[in-house]
């Protein structure tokens, strides 16, 4: 797994040793490094940029869940071209990876990618289902579906299965384990809480919608994203669960922690009003649904994470 020491990489892990999958974590975190606990068979020092690291570190595995990937949409566009050097140069160099050691051994092999709505822009049709096509409106967005589409041309009619997972809003908190990126809204919220940072901006009157979905229920997307993936094929879907807006968050926020979550209003902002996950599609092939993203759930957690430092 890459990014397997991540926010979401934990829960992945976790998930992934509880259904008895042995995971090799791989990180590019240096040799010798303090690395967080988890629930893996072995960990291997590897960079998407070096190639013949990549090659070493998917020898003798028999999957991939990709996670690894730069994220942050704003930073996007002050830094275009690491996003697309990691992210689909990145992914290029992995899927290489895994054609050789195809090559070496003959087994099938199979990749779970996590990929991100940033896809497909702002559709007017709600909610979002797979087949909306794909206007990323920014290089985060646009580097994640180059990597998708690398994917798909690599596996249709090979002996390479894949399935891209394209997670809407991820939130809350695994084994402690919470987001610490206070870019995004429920963890900012949290910090605020949390007397961590001061409080959060809201555009307009915080009415936009977004969707969420608990970070450990997309990890069980994972699970069984990895099951059914099958060679010489590729199958896209969406995980998200919980219509939510800004000022919904920060209530929620206060209510859940009984503490003061400040708001400064900004003059509102060209966005979406709305953009939610159609799930259809997981629900029905996968079987998945999502059992703990309630919006009160997905903050308790990630407060719980905030107050014992985990995130």
């Amino acid at each position: 797994m890459t990014g397997a020491y991540g926010f979401v990489g934990n829960a992945v892990v976790r998930r992934l040793s509880e259904a008895g999958h042995d995971v090799i974590a791989m990180t590019h975190r240096p040799v010798g490094a303090v690395l967080p606990s988890a629930p893996v068979a072995s960990t291997v020092h590897a960079d998407l940029l070096q190639p013949e690291q990549l090659r070493d570190a998917v020898r003798d595995a028999d999957a991939v869940c990709h996670l690894a990937a730069l994220t942050r949409v704003r930073e996007s566009f002050e830094r275009p071209d690491d996003y697309e050097a990691v992210n689909r140069g990145g992914t290029a160099a992995l899927l290489n990876a895994c054609e050789a050691e195809f090559a070496r051994t003959g087994r099938p092999f199979r990749i779970v990618q996590a990929s991100t709505a940033a896809v497909y822009g702002v559709p007017e049709r709600q909610p979002i289902d797979e087949q909306a096509p794909p206007v990323p409106t920014s290089p985060y967005g646009k580097t994640k579906l180059a990597a998708d589409e690398l994917l798909i041309a690599r596996a249709d009619g090979t002996a390479l299965g894949a399935v891209i997972l394209r997670a809407f809003n991820i939130s809350g908190a695994v084994a402690g384990v919470g987001d610490a990126d206070l870019t995004r809204i429920i963890p900012k919220a949290v910090a605020v809480a949390a007397g961590q940072a001061t409080h959060v901006d809201v555009n307009g009157d915080g009415s936009a919608v977004r969707d969420f979905v608990h970070v450990d229920d997309l990890a069980r997307a994972y699970v069984l994203a990895l099951q059914a993936c099958a060679p010489g094929s590729h199958r896209i879907y969406n995980v998200g669960a919980t219509g939510a807006s800004i000022s919904d968050i920060v209530a929620a926020t206060e209510r859940g922690t009984g503490r003061p979550v400040p708001a400064i209003h900004h003059p509102p902002k060209q966005e979406p009003p709305t953009l939610l996950a159609d799930t259809t599609l997981i629900r029905r092939e996968l079987d998945w649904k999502p059992e703990r993203s309630s919006l009160n759930e997905i903050i308790a957690d990630a407060w719980r994470a905030a107050a014992a430092g985990g995130s």
